[in-house]
């Protein structure tokens, strides 16, 4: 095995970075064809075979097209602007296990109780055993750039709530009324929608006691998958991812009917390639995250106890084929579900959602409180779930006024 050193990281930190955009020209390439398929059309079928290449074709056409900037942008902020949404992207994505992991070792205790009394511990002793521990945890091959990270949700969610910034410097810096509208209906969605984001993990976090990516798969192994216990929580996180990425139908900062194209109307080349691979990068992030918090990563029945490489194949085949079918549900609902106006989507999120994980979080709370079994969160969730559904139908319906 592999000791864990700077070496071991640039060569996994490298391979990401060269394996992402890669990806993304697959999976633009998948929509495309999944778009035509949806719509019977034929959809890219010219360059390469089943159009395979089509994707390269675009990337090499953005390259080659003339880099046009106006005269009227702030080029600071304007050139700033596809740099921060892509390198937070990038980012995030460090601490995500894309494969089989070990949850890292449990603190070393500094007391130890000896007749009934406490005792501190040597120092030495205690540092010498987190020590080994430690050395332990890095012969393991691990596929993160940063693995057993304490706070990776945190980080994750931290990181990607940066790439507004871009948005919002790319709407401002361009000087047109219709970026600057969409930078500020980003900034207002991603704003309250993070609410609902992290507060539907707080459930799992409290059965897990950490935010550590690693021991969420390693509980999830051990008692079951978090989406079997909190299938609220999975609604409301996979409805706020959507929203966190712009897609539909939460794609109000562009919009092409009513802003043109949004925050980056104003840009082209490889400027507007930038924008279009952090949002992908994004959407493959937060399949990860799904794949991990509430599907159990590399977990799979039957699998668990298999060590060797055919163990790593096999996990990382089950990690990879959880992330695609989300990426898929992704694809599928953009030609699903329509477009919410501007007010749908706030109310969306402050009357429905915000709500609903408040109550799913104080059920969470319950359960642990008085220890009983995951079970009983399952029934409250559902219960929460189709009395919210229930006493939708009984709301009046509120129609928008034609002007």
């Amino acid at each position: 095995m592999l000791e864990f050193n700077i070496l071991y990281t640039l060569i996994i930190a490298v391979g990401v970075l060269a394996l992402l955009p890669g990806t993304v020209s697959f999976l633009v390439w998948l929509e495309r064809r999944l778009s035509a398929y949806m719509q019977d059309r034929v959809g890219p079928n010219r360059v390469g075979p089943f159009g395979l290449l089509q994707s390269f074709a675009d990337v090499g056409k953005l390259f080659l097209k003339e880099d046009i900037t106006p005269t009227h942008v702030d080029k600071v902020f304007y050139f700033l602007a596809p740099c921060v949404a892509v390198g937070t992207a990038l980012l995030a994505f460090s601490v995500v296990p894309f494969g089989p992991s070990s949850p890292p070792p449990a603190p070393v205790p500094t007391v130890e109780i000896v007749d009934g009394k406490a005792i501190e511990r040597d120092p030495a002793v205690v540092k010498q055993e987190f020590d080994k521990r430690q050395a332990e945890y890095r012969k393991d091959f691990t596929f993160a750039i940063a693995p057993g990270l304490d706070i990776g949700v945190l980080l994750i969610f931290a990181v990607g709530s940066l790439a507004v910034y871009g948005i919002v410097l790319g709407g401002w810096s361009a000087n047109n009324k219709y970026s600057l509208l969409g930078s500020l209906r980003s900034t207002a969605q991603i704003i309250s929608y993070e609410i609902p984001l992290g507060m539907s993990i707080l459930g799992l976090v409290l059965f897990t006691g950490s935010l550590n990516l690693e021991k969420a798969i390693d509980w999830q192994a051990n008692h079951g998958w978090f989406v079997l216990y909190q299938p609220l929580a999975f609604v409301l996180f996979m409805t706020a991812v959507f929203a966190e990425c712009n897609r539909l139908p939460f794609d109000l900062p562009e919009a092409e009917q009513e802003l043109v194209g949004g925050y980056h109307t104003e840009y082209s080349s490889f400027k507007f390639a930038m924008f279009f691979l952090g949002e992908y990068i994004h959407m493959i992030t937060t399949s990860f995250l799904m794949a991990i918090l509430f599907f159990g990563g590399w977990h799979f029945p039957g699998i668990s106890n298999i060590d060797g490489i055919l163990g790593i194949v096999l996990k990382f085949a089950v990690v990879s084929a959880k992330v695609a079918a989300f990426i898929l549900v992704y694809m599928l609902v953009r030609w699903t579900i329509p477009r919410f106006r501007f007010d749908q989507l706030m109310s969306l999120a402050w009357k429905v959602m915000i709500p609903l994980s408040l109550l799913n979080l104080l059920c969470a709370m319950i359960v642990r409180e008085f220890g009983l079994s995951p079970w009983f969160l399952t029934v409250m969730s559902c219960g929460l779930f189709f009395g919210a559904a229930w006493l939708g139908t009984r709301m009046p319906v509120k129609t928008a006024a034609l002007t």
